[in-house]
């Protein structure tokens, strides 16, 4: 199996109709033994969804914002484990006042919350377990993307801002973790009808965007096939891959408009 012998950490799991959620189930049917995070008023939801797992896991706590439990997080972890093999970073927040077409009038507070919780943080994430990935000789890191490097999407204002500088961190962490043989991507997911993406205004326009544009079919109710490839680059088949932004969007980064004609 791809993950046979790998430990490893999946954050951001609270329903189980979650990218963290079926990226955990595949990482068990893969052969890796797991433990996810959670936290606050989160964690009823995160063990609720544990327990609908092949073999439900250990839930810790982790805010990921609180060094504090970024450090207990580590302890725990070295005591029952004493090394990691790989992690998901899949944490994002922003408040409601930094989205829905807010852009011009969010204030700085709520634009500096949003980038800290779901850029910032995973270099948090990534310097707080390097100890562990050191003791295992290396390992991957993978973070939930979406691709605003170029374009601005209607509603998401800025945590599109919060993703494309997450995908920059990508590349620094790369840049600086692999004389470590830590490898660090992001997969970038078409739109999914994830609890987060039902709080953004007007996300249904999203999958009639998909359904005209992207080459391949695309299904927002199916995180599977972005699950499947984050196992693949947590796994030993993409040993030599870093720095990258993988696409799991039906093509549609590719595609410039349509060719299609209106019937």
């Amino acid at each position: 199996m791809l993950l046979t012998g790998k430990r490893l950490v999946i954050t951001g799991v609270l329903t189980h109709g979650s990218i963290a959620w079926y990226t955990a189930k595949v990482a068990q049917e893969q052969g890796a033994e797991i433990v996810l995070t959670g936290f606050g008023r989160g964690m009823r939801l995160t063990r609720r969804s544990a327990k609908r797992l092949p073999e439900p896991p250990e839930v810790l706590e982790l805010d990921i914002n609180d060094q504090d439990q970024m450090d207990q997080l580590v302890a725990e972890l070295g005591r029952r484990w004493g090394s990691v093999d790989g992690a998901v970073h899949a944490i994002a927040y922003a408040p409601p006042d930094a989205l829905g077409g807010n852009f011009l009038t969010t204030p700085s507070d709520s634009a500096a919350l949003a980038f800290t919780t779901s850029a910032f943080s995973y270099k948090t994430l990534a310097v707080g377990l390097l100890p562990l990935l050191q003791a295992a000789g290396g390992g991957s890191l993978v973070t939930l993307d979406f691709d605003n490097s170029t374009q601005a999407w209607p509603a998401y204002d800025w945590m599109g801002v919060c993703k494309a500088a997450l995908s920059s961190v990508t590349r620094y962490l790369a840049r600086d973790l692999g004389s470590h043989n830590v490898r660090v991507n992001a997969v970038s997911a078409g739109p999914l009808s994830t609890v987060a993406a039902k709080g953004i205004a007007g996300f249904a326009r999203f999958q009639d965007v998909w359904d005209e544009r992207a080459p391949l079919t695309w299904d927002t109710s199916d995180p599977t096939p972005v699950a499947n490839m984050i196992c693949v680059m947590l796994s030993d088949f993409a040993t030599k891959v870093t720095g990258e932004v993988i696409h799991v969007d039906a093509g549609f980064h590719a595609i410039a408009t349509s060719d299609r004609v209106p019937e």
